[in-house]
This record gives structure tokens, sequence and C-alpha cells, in this order.
């Protein structure tokens, strides 16, 4: 089995005599007795511990702990003491014991992995993993049932080339492990089929496997990517494992429906309780994180789950009879036997454990760092080892290199790691030498940061970004105007029968647009959301709209340019690239950034570098890192010598910026200061002076930073926190200030001002659509107002140790509310909050809602913007009809900022129906409860509220007239024709989604039946989004990959779609050379060009090809005698021939 490389600091211990006597013992299988032994130890060498045994053993180990955010810091942790092991967390479910919730993608997948990984130790044949897993997991994943290993062994499908399989019968077996069949897999537990090629997602697989058959027999198998949808790596075999601990194939024997078999059927299916521990191979080590504790939870959840269980069925919501969902600490015990089990903690330790007697807690410096200083010269002169590990490492090493010039560098770079732990210990190696580890606890006194955990692999096909047309839709054509998508139909036109885009327009008559055109319709997105008025085909209306609405648009984009012009030629600060300490700053974050961040970041600066002033929307969903993203600009200005204004909408949001600012620059000589209602007169005046005098450089605050009386010295950043939050004289205020100073506004929600703005190009874009945690989408119930629902939300909340919202947004009716909930949940202790308190007041109860002293915060919207509390997972909003979208989808990120599953209830007043808005926009947030809704929220809000007051109501008629999204694409046309004239540089916004590269506008009809075949890709869907995505193709190089990945997705191509991929190639060779037709006419191929104008006879034409004669405005191509070519390819030749000609300045 193959050994990871060792961590360094696991010497000390392995060198210890009694770490050396426990291995012995070990491997003597000296802890198989019924009551596990405790060694003691500390919790700061429990990781190091296991990490040793794991490389001493060489064997799968299962950490056990209390609780899941103890696990999830843990298994963090030893990413430090295990940098390439094989690291798995074991989850348990998100709903509690008997709850009738489903569990989430990612606690499904994380299961299956750590048990696939098992099974394979019990599998003859299969090879067990290289690296051993090292297993944590809290106490409550190991209580949850699961599927017995006999009925999982059973289960596995291995295949191998060669194999001879019955397709059907492999797909019925699939199905009936759990896997869900979708056209395209993109997850894990998904499997599709076209013709002899399957493509599958086992949970223990990396990537999906696609296997190809030459018949009945298995002719390829191999990984692929499932975002590219192409061929990755080559497999000899493969194991399919279940996709479910419920199986649907023992469900099906015990009579449970299959459409109601989920996890939480598991009790009902399987007679025999079984838990991980049945999982383990025999040679496996379990370590206990503090038995005392474990068994202590235990008894909790199974007290609270009995009590749960009694209510449910007192009120009828489960049967009396029902079976229990979780084992008991006896049975866990149980699965102890015949596997050596220690406790790492306190319980049953022998007398003067000698391990344990060897470590001591070190030092604590609380960030005075003179005195740590002192510390480490003093263990160097007693010659004692000694490391510090930080997240502050490069600081750390610096300030000792310069008090200390003459030690070794290279000692240093191998004394100061890059890590965060826990704590850190003194470790005795003998009678006269310890080894110290020092961390951020020690030396700063920093807690070690809540992890987070990566987001598990989703993927979306190549064209997920085409499929958002289905029928019924209004769409326009660019031609033909406004009508009705009715679906792809398969008319004979010309004598050959192929596949068409269906519009119904006025007067129920159709057109069928050609697949290879379908880049010209977009959908339909009007002023006010309300349905548009069909086109006549043929008539002139929509020809004399458009010709309007394209001079309309010359004017606005005339428009956008001066203001283009403005921001080029205004000169700003160029700020310098970065210093050693932003680098500094940047490598003490202690998470790591997702790729979006990233991007960002690096646009961010790559603006404040340039001289000219920076205008970002940096639009990013609710907890996805924005503030990290503000944080390093700030630094970067400050380290200019700029100063730096953080305007936020709240008060309490002020706090928590200032909180978050002041503790990551804490090591940096930079001076954080806020000005809002928590500051009284006396500090605002003294604030406000030492801003003046440049004795301040970031100060944050609401507005009451754009008083006249506030002055900066030499500000060079404005960053906007929540800017749908001000008003529009505070953005008047700001423009200006756009023109000189560089300026980052940060938005969950962009107003759709602000989002169209961006997307025509106004303003920069950047956006993070990717969440930096593992979060789970928040379940959001609408209705009418429930009192038994809210009394059943607090109480769950409460529960699992929780903290509640309940928003009431009138101030003069919080005090009845008050004094319904405390006699609804006498149990909560409940706190009010809201802004017409005293400043003082409203500082104490926010500070105990974070502190935990406060169970339900009965507040105003006053939590709308930013605030951070991961322990508050349950939201309950009184009227929620009257909040506007953004509200709420503001309002709903302030709970599932944590790892633990998340509820919203949107209430409305029971005695009066909602407004026909105000219930649309609550359905829209339940609708879109998936993480990075934010942006999907915001253009649904523009077909909402409709795009007609974003330029005026001059310009509303014509967006009305041909829809947003043609208006948008018209619009980005003009400012790309008017930038061409104006040498202005294009700037390219990473939104521009609706901006896409305007439709070619050659017409070709040649008699070829260009289709994709249903019988090649049946599904509907799945074609139209490939015929759209087709049509968007602009280059001879994009055909080419996209025909390569069509063939190792889908199989051999047939030639009708060989067919549609040339016409593509047509329509592209015959754009570059300006032609506007390409028809048959007398059985030769016609090459036209637009219309001559008045007075011309004749278009020049130069001889190009012998089969190509010169017509009065185009070529007659005779193709009917080619010698050693098709027509297809005599057709390329001359296309490409005359575009060369055109390239050398023939017109």
């Amino acid at each position: 089995m193959a050994m990871s490389a060792k961590q360094p600091l696991l010497d000390p211990l392995d060198r210890l005599e009694p770490y050396q006597q426990l291995l012995t013992e070990i491997r003597a299988s000296q802890f198989l007795a019924s009551a596990p032994r405790g060694l003691g130890l500390p919790r700061s060498v429990r990781l190091a511990l296991t990490a040793a045994l794991h490389h001493d053993l060489n064997v799968p180990l299962v950490l056990l702990t209390n609780r899941a955010d103890r696990a999830l810091g843990l298994l963090d942790e030893l990413q430090f003491w295990l940098p390439e092991g094989n690291n798995l967390y074991f989850p348990e479910p998100n709903p509690l014991f008997y709850e009738k919730l489903p569990w989430s993608d990612s606690t499904k997948r994380e299961r299956l992995h750590v048990l696939s990984t098992l099974a394979s130790y019990h599998l003859p044949g299969v090879t067990p993993p290289l690296t051993p897993p090292v297993i944590i997991t809290p106490v409550r994943a190991v209580m949850t049932r699961t599927i017995p290993r006999r009925d999982f062994l059973r289960a596995v499908m291995r295949l191998k080339l060669g194999d001879t399989r019955d397709l059907h019968e492999m797909i019925a077996a699939w199905v009936s492990l759990g896997y869900q069949y979708s056209n395209i897999v993109v997850q894990p537990g998904q499997f599709s089929r076209r013709g002899g090629i399957l493509d599958i997602w086992p949970p223990s697989h990396p990537m999906p496997i696609r296997i190809e058959f030459f018949g009945d027999e298995i002719d390829t198998l191999r990984y692929f990517n499932p975002a590219t949808q192409c061929t990755e790596a080559k497999l000899e075999r493969a194991e399919i494992f279940p996709a479910s601990e419920a199986l649907p194939s023992i469900a099906k024997k015990v009579g449970c429906p299959s459409d109601e078999v989920s996890e939480l059927s598991i009790p009902a299916l399987y007679a025999f309780p079984s838990s991980l521990m049945d999982f383990l191979p025999q040679e496996s080590v379990i370590l206990l994180d503090g038995q005392e504790f474990i068994q202590a939870t235990v008894n909790d959840i199974e007290e609270d789950s009995i009590q749960r269980f009694q209510t449910m069925v007192e009120q009828r919501e489960l049967p009396p009879d029902s079976p229990v969902p979780y084992i008991t600490w006896s049975e866990i015990e149980d699965g102890f036997s015949a596997k050596q089990v220690i406790e790492l903690g306190h319980t049953n330790v022998a007398e003067g454990s000698s391990l344990a007697s060897r470590i001591d807690p070190g030092p604590r410096f609380a960030g005075r760092l003179k005195d740590f200083q002192a510390y480490l010269r003093l263990l160097e002169q007693r010659d004692q080892p000694w490391v510090v590990v930080s997240r502050q490492t490069a600081r750390l090493r610096q300030l000792w290199q310069e008090t200390n010039p003459d030690y070794p560098e290279t000692k240093a770079q191998s004394q100061f790691i890059e890590g965060s732990l826990s704590s850190g210990w003194v470790m005795r190696q003998t009678s006269t030498q310890s080894h110290h580890l020092l961390t951020d606890s020690e030396v700063f006194g920093w807690s070690r940061p809540q992890p987070r955990r990566r987001p598990l692999f989703t993927s979306e096909s190549p064209e997920a970004i085409y499929g958002e047309l289905k029928p019924g839709d209004w769409v326009v054509h660019i031609d033909h105007g406004v009508g009705q998508f009715i679906g792809l139909h398969r008319p004979t036109l010309g004598g050959v029968q192929r596949e068409y885009l269906t519009i119904e327009y006025k007067d129920n008559d159709r057109l069928y647009v050609p697949i290879h055109q379908a880049d010209r319709i977009s959908r339909y997105i009007g002023t006010d959301g309300s349905t548009p008025t069909p086109s006549r085909l043929g008539g002139t209306d929509w020809l004399l709209t458009k010709s309007r609405v394209r001079h309309a648009v010359v004017e606005v984009a005339t428009d956008l340019l001066e203001l283009y012009a403005k921001r080029q030629a205004a000169t700003g600060h160029a700020f310098n690239p970065d210093s050693e300490w932003q680098k500094e700053l940047e490598a003490s974050f202690p998470y790591i950034e997702t790729q979006d961040q990233l991007l960002a970041i690096q646009q961010v600066k790559h603006d404040m570098e340039s001289d000219r002033p920076m205008d970002r929307l940096l639009c990013g969903d609710v907890g996805f890192g924005k503030t990290e993203v503000a944080l390093r600009a700030a630094f970067k200005a400050v380290s200019d010598g700029k100063q730096v204004a953080v305007l936020v909408p709240t008060t309490v949001l002020a706090q928590q910026h200032y909180d978050t600012f002041r503790e990551r620059l804490s090591t940096f000589p930079v001076t954080v200061e806020m000005l809002s209602r928590f500051r009284n007169q006396k500090e605002q005046t003294r604030i406000i002076k030492d801003l003046a005098a440049h004795q301040i450089d970031i100060l944050i605050g609401t507005h009451r930073l754009i008083s006249d009386d506030v002055k900066f010295k030499d500000l060079g950043l404005v960053i906007i926190d929540e800017e749908q939050r001000f008003g529009v004289a505070h953005k008047e205020h700001l423009k200006k200030l756009r023109a000189e100073v560089d300026v980052l506004t940060l938005t969950a929600t962009p107003i759709p001002r602000t989002l169209y703005m961006a997307l025509t190009g106004v303003r920069d874009i950047s956006t993070i659509n990717s969440p930096p945690e593992e979060r789970l989408p928040i379940i959001t119930h609408i209705g009418p107002y429930d009192q038994r629902l809210v009394r059943e939300a607090v109480i769950r909340e409460l529960d699992r140790g929780g903290q509640v919202f309940f928003v009431h947004n009138r101030v003069q009716s919080i005090p009845a509310m008050y004094n319904h909930l405390s006699a609804l949940i006498p149990e909560a202790r409940i706190g009010i909050s809201h802004g017409q308190m005293d400043e003082g007041e409203l500082a104490d109860v926010m500070r105990a809602f974070t502190s935990g002293q406060i169970d339900l915060l009965l507040c105003t919207s006053i939590i709308e913007s930013g605030l951070d509390i991961p322990n508050a997972n349950t939201l309950i909003v009184d009227r929620a009809d009257t909040f506007g979208l953004s509200q709420l989808y503001q309002l709903r990120g302030r709970v599932g900022r944590g790892a633990q599953r998340a509820f919203a209830y949107l209430f409305r007043d029971k005695r009066h129906a909602p407004t026909p808005d105000g219930q649309e926009r609550m359905e829209v947030l339940a609708d879109n409860s998936q993480l990075g809704a934010g942006y999907a929220i915001a253009m649904r809000d523009l077909e909402m509220r409709g795009a007609g007051d974003l330029l005026g109501t001059r310009q509303s008629g014509y967006i009305q007239a041909v829809g947003f999204q043609l208006y948008t694409r018209l619009l980005g046309q003009a400012v790309k024709e008017l930038r061409g004239i104006t040498n202005l540089p294009s700037e390219v916004s990473a939104a521009h989604a609706l901006m896409d590269e305007p439709s070619l506008l050659i017409n070709v009809e040649l008699p070829l039946a260009s289709e994709i075949p249903a019988s090649y890709i049946p599904d509907q869907e799945l074609r139209l989004s490939l015929y759209r995505r087709i049509s968007a193709l602009r280059s001879e190089e994009e055909i080419t990959q996209t025909q390569i990945e069509f063939v190792d997705r889908f199989g051999e191509m047939p030639q009708r779609l060989k067919d549609l991929f040339f016409q593509m190639q047509v329509k592209l060779a015959g754009e570059a050379a300006g032609i506007e037709t390409i028809g048959i006419v007398n059985e030769q191929i016609v090459l036209t060009w637009p219309e001559l104008p008045k007075g011309i006879k004749q278009r020049p034409l130069p001889d190009v090809d012998p089969i190509a004669r010169i017509g009065k405005n185009g070529y007659w191509l005779n193709v009917s005698h080619l010698q050693g070519e098709t027509w297809q390819q005599a057709l390329l030749r001359v296309l490409r021939k005359i575009a060369s000609r055109l390239d050398e300045g023939w017109k």
C-alpha cells in the first residue's frame, strides 16, 4: 500500500518512548477489551497522534466525535497533518430523527463514498485504496441506520472490457441501485443512454464513466469530464456501487412504492439495524474523541428523538408502530466488538498515562509580539527545538529576522510554517529537552477559524446556457418579430423533410426557422411582464418597428460612449503592483479561494493598477466571499498611502465589517475606524478630525460618511456594500466620486438598473457564482401565518442548538408580537431589535444575539444587510408579501451560512389574500432556493418589473416593442459599431450573456436534410439546446471541436448531422465573403450579394475559379461535372477563395 509523505512535525511524537510502546500494544491487539482504555491526551495532540498511527499502522482509522462542527474542524485540521492522506468525512443527515425532510445531495454522496471505499475491503478481486482512509464522523452519523453491508456488497456491479451484457438488463439494474435517468450526466447518481453508449456516475468515483458497446460486448470504458462531456482517461475495469442507501430493489421486495423510496425509508426497508461500524474491515482502529461527551450526546439525541416521536404520533403525523431510525449507544458498542478501540480523551484513563504526562500546553502571549520574540530567543539560548505554525507566518518570520539578523534564513524557513492549528504543545523529549509548537492560539489568542467544506463537484453540460427556450415561450425573431415558440416540427419543404423551430404569429401564421438559424431567435422580456402582441408575418410593421428601435439605440449608445470617453479621459491614481505585505495578508486568509473569487480579485487589482478610475460591480450571492475581495482592495489602497471609505446601509453591518477588518488587519500598521450611530458625538468629532489629518486609513460607516463635514485627506477607494439599499440621492453623490476615485460596489441582488447597465457594458462587472463552502440550499415555506408551524420551527432550531430571526417590519406592533411569541414559545429567550432603538441598547442586543445569549431575535428588516451569524438557521418573516423581491432574498440570505440545513418561512396575513405581485415574489424566492440564485433572481426581477424604467420612459416603448434581449443585442451592435468609429477600447464584461454575438445575416438554402435525427438523440429538449448551440458557433475551429465532442458523447455522427455542420461551415465562409444568400437555381449554386445601390447595374467581381461564372450581383457555380471532389467541397473551396481575395483588398 502507498504511503504519503510524513509531516516532519510528527517526528518529535515518533521519538517518544510512550508512543512506541502504544504502537507495540496496538500491533499486539491489546485494545480489544470491552471498555476502551483512555490515553487522557490534550486536544492539541489528538490529530497528530491520529496521523502518526495512520503512517505507522497503515490500516483504516475512524475518529468518532460528539458534534458535526467539531468533526468538520478536525477534518479541516487533519489536512495539515496528513496533506496527502485519504481523509474522508462521514456526515450526519440534515433532518433530525423522524423529521420528514430530504437529505441533502452532499450528505448522500459523502456517506456513499465512505461506504463504497470500505466495501472494497470486503469484495474479492477488488483492490482497496492504496492509502487507507481516515474517516472522521460525528456520532449522530453513526447512530443513523444505513443499508446492511451484505445488501450493499450484493448490489455492486463489476464491469470490465470484453464483458457481454444486455443493455436493457443493465439499465434496469442501475435503476434498482438508486441511479436516476438524465439526458446528460452532470452529477453523481445519474445515468444516461444514447444508442450503444451508456454514461453513469457512481458516487464513489471522481468522474462519470462512459461505457461504449459493440453489439452486446463492452468495447470501451472511460472516464469523461462532466463539464465538457469529453473523454479524460481510459479504464480496464470499473465497479458500480449503489447510488442510494435505500435500494429500490429492496423496496420492491417489501412492497414499498418506488416513488416513495428515499433515505427516510431505510428503517422500513431493512429489518436488521446496521451502521458504519459494520462496514469496517477487521484490522481497522477506532479512536474516540472523548467517550464521555460522545455518550452524553447519544443520550441527549435519543431523549429528544423519543419526545419528537411521541409528539408526531399525537399529531397523527406518524403511525405508533414506526420503526426506530437510529441505533443506541449499546448497539454502537456492539459494533466495536472484535475491533481495537482507543479513547483519546479522559474516560477510563490509567493512572499517570505515560504519553499524556509528556505533553503540556504552551505559554500564551495574546498578541504581545515582543514577549513572544523574547521567548523564542530564550528557547534558542537553551537549545530547545521550536516551530511556529501560523496564518501570519511571513510577517512573524520577517519580525524574527529583523530582530535576529544573523539567524540563518533556511532555518527560519523551516521553523515558521504556514498553517492553521487549534493549539500547540510543549512535548518533553528527555529530562532536559522539550519540543515547543506555537500556533496562532498561543501567539495572538486567536481561535482556529470555522472550517468551510469545499463544494462537491457539480457541473453544467456545455449546452446548458442554451436550454432556457420552452414551447409556449414568447420569442423575437430578428427578421420577423414577436411570436410564440411552439416547438420542433418536421414538415416537408422543397421536397426535403427535416426539423425546424416553429413560431406562431398573428392569425395563426407559422414560421419554420431552419435549425442552423436558431441564433436569430431570443426570448421576449417586455417592460411590464405583460403578454406581448404577436407580429404579422410578411407585413412591414416589424421592419418599421426595428428601424425605429435601431435609431433609438444609436442615441443611447452615443450617450454610453460619451460616458466611456469621460472615464477614459479621467485620470485617477494608478496603484502600485502588490507589495510583500499584500501577499502576506492574502496568505493569511484561512480558506481556499474559489476560482470566481480569484478572478474577481484579479480584475479589481487590474482596474486599480490602471490610471483610469475603477467603476466595478461585484455581484456575488450572500456569503460567497465578496467581503474578502473588498478587504484586499482596501489594503492595496492603504499600502499606497491612500484612504478608503467603506459605505454600508445599516449600523449593524458597519459594526460587523469594522470587527472583520480590524481582526484581519491586526498585524499591520493600518488604522480602521467606524462612523455610525454606535459612536457618540464626542467620538464622531474625533474621528472626523483624525480623518482630515490622515490618521485614519479605512473608515467604515453608514450614509453618515456622505455628510458634508466628513472630509478625507487623500481618498483613493470607495467600497459600497449592498448597493440596492441606497437611494438615488445617495447614489448621485457617489457618482460624482466615480469621476476621480476608484469605486467598488458589492451586491448580492443587483437592482435591475445596475444589472442592466453592467450587461450593456456601462460598468464593469465581476460575478462570484460558486459557494466558498459546502452549504445546503434553504428549505423555503410560503403560506398564511400559522402559530403551530411557528412554534415547531423555533423548537426544532432550539433543539439543535441554533437561533432564530423573526422579522416583523412594523415598529409600533413589535411589543404585541413579543407578547404573542413569549406566550407561544415560553422556553425561548427573545430579544428585540429595530432601527428606532437607542444606539447603545441596539448594540447590546446584537452582541447578546451574536454570543448566543438570545434564542430568537424579533426584529425589523434591520437585519437585511450582510449580517453573518452562522448559528442562526431559521428565518420567519411575517407579512412577507409586502417586501420587494430583492429585500426578501437579502433576508433569506441571513440564514444557511453554516453547514446546517436552514429553513425560511415566508408568511402572509391569513385574513387577506396577497396582491398578485406579492404572491409572485414569494413564489420566485421559493423556486430559486439553489445556491448562487441571486443573479437569477435579479434577472427574474427584470422580467417581473420589466426593463422600462431603466433608461427613462422614452426607451420603455422601444423595449416593449422588441423585447429586452433583442433591445440589448441591438444596443450592443450599435455600441460595437460606434466604438469602431471612435476607436474606444472594448471593455469585455463578465456578464455579457445577453450581449452575445449578433446572428449571422446570411441565408443558406441547400438541398440537404440537415438535422439531428431523433434516433441519434431522442430527447427533444436536448436537441433544441444543441441546435441553438450549433447555430452560435463562430469559427471553423469551434465547429471541428464540437464535431469531435459529438462523436465522443453520442457515437458516430449520422449523415444528416454531418450535413448540419457543413451548413454551418458554409454560413461562416459565406459571411466572411460578405454574401447575403446561397441557394440552388436550375441545378446551379447561386452566391448573391446584398442588393446593388440605385444606378449601379453590375457588381465588379473578379474571376475566382473555373466553375464560378460571374453574374450581375454574384456567382453561379456549375457543379454538375466535377472531378475528384464533391459539390460540397467545391462550394467551400470557392467561398474561401472569395474571402481570401477580399482580405487582399478586393471589394
